[in-house]
């Protein structure tokens, strides 16, 4: 899932310690390293669930042929995410995964793992746990709707409710390692570190937009 990297509209939070163009930069820079990253998982159809609506010329320019793309539906973040999961189970899969487009390139592994776990009979889930108490990662092997609905969004407890509401109805739950969004100025801190260490070389896009900024953090190699 992704936004159009469209100045006052993504990364909002990071105003004013970014001005509207350098949140848009960003935005841009994180969605084009996810994409080229996902583009190494050899055995997964790849598909862009974008908004607004109205940019998918932007979109296609955006994302590696690999991808198929299409506007994602209206109303809140739950309507959305179930809209996608209902649209590719259509399709035939017997899993999906949807992450979000604007942080770190997840490590490949990650996917691994929950495909793996996903590949069963019975309804199983994957959750990828974000530092603030959402996830950034959510998969499933068929359709559940009812994880998505009467959900309020953008806090810390998400990840706690969507973990109550799956044991509430016996399904079973991978939570995958913990990964973080990109929203506050600490957070970009943490970003150049990783990029500097454990994720070295993996965004190339990012770590030229962080390196314009001229961040705090730890000398570059």
């Amino acid at each position: 899932m992704a936004k159009a990297p469209i100045a006052g509209a993504v990364k909002t939070r990071l105003v004013p310690f970014l001005t509207a163009a350098q949140a848009a930069e960003l935005a841009r820079a994180l969605l084009l390293d996810q994409l080229e990253h996902l583009c190494a998982l050899d055995d997964a159809d790849l598909y862009l669930a974008f908004s607004p609506p109205g940019e998918a010329a932007l979109m296609r320019r955006l994302a590696p042929p690999r991808f198929e793309i299409f506007p994602q539906s209206q109303g809140d973040l739950g309507a959305r995410m179930e809209n996608i999961f209902a649209r590719l189970f259509a399709r035939g899969y017997e899993a999906a995964l949807l992450i979000g487009a604007d942080l770190a390139p997840v490590p490949l592994e990650y996917f691994a793992r929950a495909f793996d776990y996903l590949n069963a009979g019975a309804p199983r889930a994957v959750l990828g746990p974000s530092r603030d108490g959402g996830y950034y990662l959510v998969g499933l092997n068929g359709p559940q709707p009812a994880l998505f609905e009467n959900m309020t969004w953008s806090h810390d407890q998400v990840l706690a409710q969507t973990l109550a509401k799956l044991a509430a109805v016996r399904i079973p739950v991978l939570q995958l390692p913990p990964w973080f969004d990109i929203d506050t100025p600490a957070d970009l801190t943490r970003l150049r570190a990783a990029l500097d260490s454990s994720l070295h070389g993996t965004a190339a896009h990012t770590s030229q937009i962080l390196s314009a900024l001229k961040l705090p953090g730890p000398s570059r190699r």
